[in-house]
């Protein structure tokens, strides 16, 4: 629908919705930086899903039965802006847009969550945004069969554009939300054909419609600047038994001379072009300038929902007390009170058993503990579930069929099944859970990012975590990975030397509230090294001494995973020859780095020389080696310098080096 059209026929959306556009042309420009464009062309159909069909409460923007809105097309960060401050989110006010990608404020170029109370998911990177909604789905289907559509009852929105839609990410999302058919996620595509460099047909022929209804999806598509036909389709849409896509052209920079090229993307229009584009519009205000009718007649809207609020809420204290209990339990992120006296318990018969079993083994040893006394547990696996061991036997498969069940195959969708799982957590209530092999957090690694800069606590279950995989050879055998994942901000990296480090481990793992945590396990069987019983978690200091020198202490060797065992082998040695040698393990660097300098300097002192053993690249541990009163000359590291090979494991660890003998004359030579 042409402007003149538009204004003519609804004045009242023409209003609302261009008080939209001056907002983000106004911030754009003071900024000067920043996307007009978008919020510009998606005005009118985010105008229409606010005012008819998103349920909210700009009151209560945390309320657990709200639905879910989310900027999958993060750049176009203004358009969600301007509708928390028009409809009356009181964190995001008249200063805060103005203030647009400047220090301190919290409206960041992208949607950060955390900053923004209206901000469910951090995007940006294009295509998270419409991932991280298939995981909001999942948890909205599995919380409503399990507390009732009483209490759980919302649909989750989507705003992606043609960029997300490029993203490898996408098809990953959408084949697993067709899959699950997940009616109550609603994609509406920003269908304004221009990515940066100019017209998507110089990089994209896809029939995007075709590509969704192959999927499993239900299409419909609309006028993206006519109200009516939006409102027809959203309502459609809403009656769907599938996910549905909701094809919405529109005009990119819509009534600027700008309007569907590539440079209404992602810079100021300038301030001539405003005026003359605002004219377009009949809006004769200032920068920043809201008319009090329009602000008005917004915050009516933010306040629509407040009466379904509260009928949700005396529906809610109509629950029986343990059923209110306990979904505010699991929605504010608490872990159940028996969980860590049963950790405990498991940890004692750990220690007396002593089982020889490969890391991955212990996890799933350790989540059949856990499961059954956590109920808001998801897990799965990128189609690895008898390698990764993430299900366990009291966990039935969550699809179409059976919304109660707590395990989810993702099929080979790493980078899918990551973001999904940061759906699930930022939508509250889930425990989310994923494996696939340590070499394929390279696939993962977008939305892994992101859990770490977002402050999600799911939990990444990597096994196979070095060249002791063996066989499958170097395009399977992590090396450079630990080095990546400790290197990413935020987020604990965990490589636990047996059943009990493990079992730890996982704990603090489930009792994170604002980072991830990753269990890089091992295919090969590990001997018990802790059989002694503390009810202290020892991995959660980082490193600790695991076996003391006899007399004078002159070496110390550090180790994670697999190789402890090897460190306690190439201790006996040096012990043997009158050399006192301590051992440390070191399950996870960050909790290490953490501790108090005194701690630190107790378990890592100045003097003797120091050698760390691990079957992956040196990075990591120079802090350690050279830092940390450690010095050059008298430290040194056995492990990977290359990439791996094919061959029986134990052959590999021999070619390459790693050997409790190599250990023992390292140390020797230094001394």
């Amino acid at each position: 629908m042409d402007i003149t059209t538009l204004r003519a026929t609804h004045p009242d959306h023409w209003n609302k919705a261009t008080a939209i556009r001056a907002l983000a042309m106004d911030a754009v420009q003071a900024a000067n930086s920043g996307h007009p464009g978008m919020p510009m062309g998606m005005a009118d159909v985010a105008t229409v899903l606010f005012q008819n069909h998103l349920k909210f409460d700009a009151s209560a923007p945390r309320w657990a039965d709200r639905d879910r809105f989310i900027l999958s097309a993060g750049h176009g960060s203004m358009l969600i802006y301007a509708l928390l401050h028009l409809s009356g989110y009181a964190d995001v006010t008249l200063d805060q847009i103005r203030n647009f990608r400047q220090w301190g404020a919290i409206t960041a170029g992208h949607p950060e969550y955390g900053h923004v109370s209206g901000v469910e998911t951090t995007t940006g990177p294009l295509g998270q945004g419409l991932a991280n909604a298939v995981g909001f789905a999942i948890a909205e289907e599995s919380l409503r069969a399990r507390f009732g559509a009483k209490t759980v009852d919302h649909r989750t929105w989507v705003i992606a554009g043609d960029g997300c839609l490029m993203e490898g990410i996408s098809q990953e999302a959408i084949g697993l939300a067709g899959m699950q058919k997940l009616s109550r996620l609603i994609v509406l595509w920003d269908n304004n054909d221009i990515s940066i460099d100019g017209k998507i047909s110089l990089s994209d022929a896809t029939d995007q419609r075709a590509r969704f209804a192959a999927s499993g999806w239900k299409v419909l598509s609309c006028d993206g600047h006519d109200p009516a036909d939006i409102d027809r389709a959203l309502t459609e849409a809403k009656k769907s038994d599938r996910p549905v896509l909701v094809d919405c052209k529109t005009h990119i920079g819509y009534g600027s001379k700008k309007q569907d090229s590539a440079s209404a993307h992602g810079s100021p229009l300038g301030d001539a072009e405003i005026a003359a584009t605002k004219a377009v519009y009949g809006w004769d205000h200032g920068p920043f300038v809201i008319p009090a009718d329009i602000k008005a007649a917004w915050e009516a809207i933010g306040q629509r929902g407040a009466s379904v609020r509260a009928d949700w809420e005396a529906r809610f204290a109509a629950l029986p007390a343990a059923r209110q209990a306990e979904f505010t339990r699991v929605m504010s992120g608490e872990t159940p009170k028996r969980l860590l006296a049963t950790i405990r318990a498991y940890k004692r018969d750990l220690t007396e058993k002593q089982p020889k079993v490969a890391t991955r083994k212990a996890s799933e040893m350790a989540l059949a503990v856990i499961n059954p006394v956590m109920p808001e547990t998801i897990g799965g696996s990128a189609d690895l579930s008898g390698s990764n061991l993430t299900k366990t036997s009291d966990m039935t498969v969550f699809n179409a069929d059976n919304r109660k069940g707590r395990y989810i195959h993702y099929g080979i969708r790493e980078h899918g099944m990551a973001a999904a799982m940061n759906g699930m957590a930022l939508h509250g209530g889930i425990r989310a859970y994923g494996g696939t092999f340590m070499c394929f957090t390279d696939y993962a690694r977008g939305a892994m990012r992101l859990s770490a800069l977002m402050g999600v606590p799911v939990v990444y279950v990597m096994t196979h975590d070095s060249i002791g995989l063996g066989e499958d050879g170097p395009t399977h055998q992590p090396v450079e990975h630990l080095a990546i994942c400790r290197a990413t901000p935020n987020t604990l990296t965990f490589r636990p030397a047996d059943a009990v480090e493990t079992l730890e481990a996982w704990e603090i793992a489930l009792t994170e509230t604002n980072r991830p945590s990753i269990l890089a396990l091992s295919r090969q069987n590990l001997p018990t090294l802790r059989t002694e019983f503390t009810a202290r978690n020892l991995t959660a200091q980082g490193g600790y001494v695991l076996a003391e020198a006899t007399g004078k202490r002159q070496a110390i060797l550090m180790a994670t995973g697999s190789e402890v065992e090897i460190a306690m082998a190439a201790r006996a040695l040096l012990e043997a020859e009158g050399i006192g040698t301590r051992v440390v393990s070191m399950p996870c660097m960050e909790l290490f780095s953490a501790q108090p300098e005194s701690y630190r300097r107790k378990v890592l002192p100045p003097g003797p020389v120091r050698v760390a053993i691990e079957a992956a690249i040196r990075q990591p541990w120079d802090r350690f080696l050279l830092g940390e009163r450690g010095r050059d000359g008298k430290a040194d590291f056995i492990g990977m310098t290359g990439f791996g090979a094919s061959a029986p494991a134990e052959r590999l660890y021999a070619e390459f080096g790693i050997t409790a003998e190599a250990a023992a004359a390292s140390v020797k030579a230094m001394l």
